[in-house]
């Protein structure tokens, strides 16, 4: 049995109640692969999921975007993992370039929220990638290498966890990796984990792309051996993210 297909969508800081609900319809409508093909996984804004968890298909699960380090209490403005098992929320995604890059948290930091959720028994979305000055300098490989070691370091069952390789440069910015950047750091990922985890867990644990994928670029991304799915951005808010959960069929026809 390979590894299932994966497909995220992080509605990042976007919505009105009414636009919620149109996404919402929309999914709900859509005709895509089983979930014995693809994993489908949306992760709106806190304020909205209670709305989305309620109205959304029953095959289509729901993410925070984040969540707190530890138990909640005098952390004003905070969410706890404890908080979002409560409303029955199964996943988070914890490490985001945008919180690393706009909120400084660190590769330690984000280590130990997977830790943290994964204890609560939450599924982990956990983001790694480099910056253009990063990819230019070289330092790709050991960036994304380092960012893994500290995840790595603080989670022994990798069960939960689907690692989202972004890289930075990418993200919003309508430049893509090529599917053959993509598939190289994917693989060196896998080649990290199997050295550094257990040969187990990097044959199992899903390694999905990040970074304006959309409808046009998602089949030629999917048909990359070690690309097992997508964390959508923008797209993730239109209509052709349908097209790009259907790319799970690239795999499944491999």
């Amino acid at each position: 049995m390979g590894r299932k297909f994966f497909v995220g969508g992080n509605w990042k800081c976007n919505g009105t109640t009414e636009e919620v609900k149109k996404i919402v319809s929309t999914l709900n409508d859509a005709q895509v692969p089983s979930s014995d093909v693809v994993e489908v996984v949306v992760s709106p804004p806190y304020v909205f999921l209670p709305l989305v968890k309620s109205s959304l298909r029953p095959d289509f699960h729901v993410a925070a975007q984040n969540c707190w380090v530890k138990k909640g209490g005098a952390f004003t403005g905070e969410v706890s993992a404890e908080m979002l098992v409560n409303l029955g929320i199964p996943w988070v995604i914890l490490g985001h370039s945008e919180r690393r890059s706009l909120l400084n948290e660190s590769n330690e930091l984000v280590g130990d929220k997977v830790a943290y959720a994964l204890s609560q028994g939450l599924k982990v979305i956990a983001c790694v990638g480099e910056t253009l000055e990063q990819r230019e300098a070289g330092s790709t490989t050991e960036v994304v290498a380092a960012q893994t070691k500290a995840i790595a370091a603080r989670v022994s069952n990798w069960a939960d966890v689907v690692l989202a390789y972004e890289p930075v440069w990418a993200i919003g910015t309508g430049k893509v990796a090529s599917p053959a950047q993509a598939q190289e750091v994917h693989f060196e990922l896998r080649k990290w984990l199997h050295a550094n985890t257990s040969p187990e867990v990097a044959a199992t644990t899903r390694i999905i792309y990040g970074g304006s994928v959309n409808g046009a670029n998602c089949k030629e991304l999917a048909a990359k051996p070690d690309v097992d799915g997508f964390l959508v951005g923008g797209a993730s808010l239109k209509p052709e993210f349908i097209d790009i959960i259907k790319s799970a069929e690239v795999k499944k026809s491999a």
